[in-house]
C-alpha cells in the first residue's frame, strides 16, 4: 500500500503552473518552441470510467483529421490537469492527443490496459473527423510508459494504425505487461522510440526501460536511450526525477528542452519525414539532440544503456514478482557500467565477427546466450583483443557473459 499511495502522492499534486525559469526563456524558434494551433476539447463519456471523461485534444483551426499521439497517464494522474502543459503543446504543433482516464484503486492492471486501449479505439472510430490513425504516436510516463508498448503493439497489429508513420515515447516506464518475447521481436520495423529516464528516478528501476529498449524489434537507427539528469543554475534546482515533466510548480527548461523538444523533433520525423527532426530526437548523440542551456548538463545518449545504480535505490525494482519480466533483470548489473572501461564490445549489430577488447589482460571465459538463456558459443582467451566466429548463429538478440558476468546485449 506504502508504493500505491507514493505514486499517488507524485502524480495528483501536479496542477496548473506556469513557465517559471529564472535562467532560460523557452525557445523561440525550432523544436521546442510553442506552435500557433489553437486548442480545442472534446469530452465524451469513457465507458469504462463513468467518473472521468474521455478526452480529445486537437487544434480547432484544423478542419481535417491530423496525426494523433495516444496518451497513457501515470498511476494516479487520471486528471488531465496534470498534465496540461505537454497537451497544449502537442496540439499547438498542429496534432491532436487523445486521453484516457483510468482508475487508480479497485481494479486490476488488465483492466487498466483495457480501459486505455477500448478509449483510444473509441475516440478514433467515433472521431474520425479528427483523428487520423494513419500516423500515430503512443506517448506515456511511469504506469503508462510501460504500458504504452503493449497498446501500441495491439494498435499496429490489429488496426494497422500508423501505416504512414508511427513511434513510441516512454518516459520513466513501469513494468510492461502482456507483451512476449515473440511480441517484442516482431515490431513493426519502421516503428520510432524515444525512451528517457531520469538520473534521480527513485520510484522505477531503469532496469525495466533498458530490458524493452534492448529487446525490442527497432532498428538502433530508428531507436535512441535518453538520461537526464540534475543540475542547478544560479541558485535554481532542476531535478531530473520521477516528476518530469513537472506541472506542480512551475514548467522550466527541463521540460522544454529535455522532452518537448525531443517530442516535438519526433512527431516532425514520423508524420512529416523531415530528417531535422531525426537528428534531434534520434540523433544518436548528436550536438542537436543533447545540447542542454549553457549551464544544465546535457542530455546523454546511449545505445547500450549501462545499469549505474542498485536495484535497492528504487521503490518499483526490476526483480519483483509484480514484474513479468523478471528473469530479464538478472541479465542487466551494475557491473556491466563499472567495469565496462575494462571490457568493450563491439560491433553492435555484429555480423561475422564480435569482437572483446580485454584492458584488465586476465583470462575472460565468453559465452554467448540466445534470449532463453541457452549457451550457443563459449570461448575463454586471455588476449587483448578476442574475436569470436558467429557468421554461423542464426540472426536474432543475444546477451554476451564475460567470467560468467552479464555484459551486453548483441543484435546479430
Amino acid at each position: 500500500m506504502r508504493k500505491i499511495v507514493l505514486l499517488l502522492l507524485l502524480n495528483v499534486s501536479f496542477i496548473h503552473a506556469q513557465y517559471s525559469d529564472p535562467n532560460f526563456p523557452k525557445p523561440s524558434a525550432g523544436y521546442g518552441s510553442d506552435g500557433n494551433h489553437t486548442v480545442g476539447v472534446i469530452s465524451f463519456t469513457n465507458p469504462y470510467f463513468t467518473s472521468k471523461n474521455i478526452e480529445i485534444y486537437h487544434p480547432s483551426d484544423i478542419s481535417s483529421p491530423v496525426p494523433t499521439i495516444f496518451y497513457s497517464h501515470a498511476y494516479g494522474g487520471n486528471n488531465s490537469a496534470n498534465i496540461s502543459g505537454v497537451l497544449n503543446f502537442i496540439v499547438q504543433k498542429g496534432y491532436a492527443v487523445v486521453y484516457v482516464p483510468y482508475q487508480t484503486t479497485g481494479v486490476t492492471n488488465n483492466d487498466r490496459y483495457d480501459n486505455l486501449l477500448h478509449g483510444f479505439t473509441k475516440a478514433a472510430r467515433d472521431y474520425s473527423s479528427v483523428i487520423d490513425t494513419t500516423k500515430v504516436g503512443f506517448l506515456g510516463h511511469s504506469f503508462g510508459g510501460g504500458a504504452s508498448f503493449t497498446l501500441a503493439k495491439h494498435c499496429f497489429d490489429t488496426y494497422n494504425w500508423g501505416s504512414a508513420g508511427r513511434f513510441i515515447y516512454a518516459l520513466a516506464q513501469w513494468y510492461t505487461l502482456n507483451l512476449s518475447p515473440a511480441d517484442l521481436s516482431s515490431f513493426p520495423i519502421d516503428t520510432k522510440l524515444v525512451t528517457e529516464v531520469f538520473d534521480d528516478d527513485i520510484t522505477n528501476d531503469h532496469r525495466m526501460a533498458i530490458d524493452i529498449f534492448n529487446n525490442i524489434n527497432i532498428p538502433l537507427s530508428e531507436k535512441d536511450f535518453i538520461l537526464a539528469k540534475s543540475c542547478t543554475v544560479s541558485g535554481y534546482n532542476y531535478i531530473a526525477d520521477h516528476s518530469v515533466p513537472n506541472t506542480s510548480a512551475a514548467f522550466d527548461a527541463l521540460d522544454y528542452y529535455a522532452y518537448y523538444r525531443l517530442l516535438d523533433a519526433l512527431c516532425d520525423y514520423t508524420f512529416n519525414g523531415n530528417l531535422a527532426g531525426k537528428d534531434v530526437a534520434l540523433g544518436n548523440g548528436s550536438t542537436n539532440q543533447v545540447t542542454m542551456p549553457t549551464g544544465m548538463l546535457d542530455l546523454i545518449e546511449y545505445e547500450n544503456p549501462p545499469v549505474i545504480y542498485p536495484e535497492n535505490n528504487y521503490t518499483f525494482p526490476c526483480s519483483s514478482s509484480t514484474n513479468p519480466r523478471e528473469s530479464f533483470c538478472g541479465l542487466l548489473s551494475t557491473e556491466d557500467f563499472n567495469n565496462k572501461k575494462q571490457l568493450s564490445i563491439f560491433p553492435n549489430p555484429a555480423h561475422n565477427n564480435l569482437y572483446i577488447r580485454n584492458k584488465s589482460e586476465i583470462l575472460c571465459k565468453v559465452s554467448i546466450h540466445d534470449m532463453t538463456g541457452n549457451i550457443v558459443l563459449e570461448t575463454e582467451s586471455d588476449d587483448k583483443l578476442i574475436a569470436i566466429k558467429i557468421q554461423n548463429l542464426d540472426r536474432g538478440v543475444y546477451f554476451v557473459k564475460v567470467n560468467n558476468r552479464a555484459k551486453r546485449f548483441i543484435k546479430i
